[in-house]
């Protein structure tokens, strides 16, 4: 894990985890090896007031829920100093918002990979755009299966059976789905604003209220001339407007460019930044961009120039980690028969994460699976209410 020094403009400290020692010790060793961001004095006291935590495992994990980082850093006695060092920068990583808001949770749930799996701390990249070696390879398998993905197939509408059970997706094109099972594998803003009215007041889809996306912001920008000061890894900027980076040219095969830098950055916290242009956006990311690279960065583009950038802005991507968000993230399974969620936002152990929405629908898949007799079973009589009309 490599972070950038805001007070030696350039510089970045590690915190590397041996290949040779099992968890945890191997990222003990990487804690205690480390002496540019935290003091020793520090480290003890941060130790201290993970204890409990260690001690109480997953059941006390789960009980931090009521307290944002910088709540439970300051009962645990932990000097806000380390909140400042390394917690605002894994904060913003993890969920793209501050330690002032962030569930403690979701960081005890990231160190315990840390301290439980040898690997927990490992990043990795795709290896090329998503659409192709991503979504393209999900497509074509379901195809070969037998199964069909259709694009530019938004649903309008949820109808209902007179029982309240899915009756099908009515598409905005006019079109009809029908199935044994239906799934909304969608962000939790979305599955709200396709709710039916007869379940809003169902106790497992009201809970969803206080589930809401948190807006984020994807920088892409294509230097003239390659960037020295950069690691093929994901990096942590430790900015006030950025999170994360990395040196596309690098880290991905096929960005990669020997003669010029594409750096892809998180802009985060967005909640500010959503509204305002793309170069409003730009002009404020190169600002922070001159403090990394100072050397070959400066706002007015004296030193690199940008050759093109690309700004997404996702006004609602993840579900926001905040305090007492636990019980309200719903199984997969719904109380309405037939009728599914998957999603970050769904319960699973990785929390608002590509990680999370994966597991969730490994999760609804086994859900879909158990209930097969029962689905089997609808499906037929289905047949056989048509037969009879």
């Amino acid at each position: 894990m490599i972070f950038a020094m805001p007070n030696k403009p350039g510089e970045f400290s590690r915190f590397d985890f041996p290949e040779v020692l099992p968890a945890p010790l191997n990222g003990i060793l990487a804690i205690l090896r480390n002496n540019e961001m935290l003091t020793w004095p520090e480290k003890v006291k941060f130790a201290i007031g993970l204890l409990p935590a260690i001690i109480g495992g997953q059941a006390y994990v789960e009980a931090q829920d009521g307290l944002t980082v910088q709540e439970w850093m300051r009962k645990q006695g932990v000097p806000d100093r380390v909140t400042t060092e390394v917690f605002i920068a894994m904060s913003k990583a993890l969920n793209f918002i501050n330690p002032d808001e962030l569930s403690m949770q979701c960081i005890l749930i990231a160190l315990n990979r840390f301290l439980q799996e040898k690997h927990g701390s490992k990043m990795a990249f795709l290896d090329g755009n998503p659409p192709e070696r991503l979504c393209l390879p999900i497509v074509e398998h379901i195809q070969s299966l037998g199964g069909e993905v259709r694009l530019n197939s938004r649903v309008q509408k949820i109808e209902l059976n007179d029982d309240g059970t899915v009756k099908n997706f009515l598409l905005t094109n006019g079109n009809v789905i029908d199935g044994d099972a239906y799934v909304f594998a969608t962000p939790v803003d979305i599955l709200k604003l396709q709710l039916p009215e007869n379940w809003k007041e169902m106790a497992y889809f009201k809970r969803l209220e206080k589930l809401v996306g948190v807006p984020v912001i994807n920088i892409h920008i294509w230097f003239d001339r390659k960037l020295k000061n950069t690691y093929d890894h994901l990096l942590f900027s430790r900015s006030p407007l950025l999170s994360v980076y990395a040196d596309m040219s690098l880290t991905c095969k096929e960005y990669y460019n020997p003669n010029q830098s594409m750096l892809e950055l998180v802009f985060a916290p967005a909640e500010e930044w959503i509204s305002c242009s793309d170069s409003e956006i730009i002009d404020a990311t190169m600002k922070e961009l001159a403090k990394l690279f100072p050397d070959e960065i400066s706002a007015d583009q004296s030193k690199a120039k940008i050759v093109k950038y690309h700004v997404v802005k996702t006004p609602r991507s993840v579900y926001k980690t905040i305090p007492n968000c636990e019980p309200c993230r719903p199984l997969q399974r719904s109380p309405v028969e037939g009728f599914y969620l998957a999603g970050d936002y769904t319960k699973q152990k990785y929390l608002a994460s590509m990680e999370g929405a994966v597991l969730s629908g490994k999760l609804c898949a086994q859900a879909i699976v158990q209930d097969y007799v029962l689905l089997a079973a609808r499906g037929k009589g289905r047949l056989a209410e048509a037969s009879m009309c």
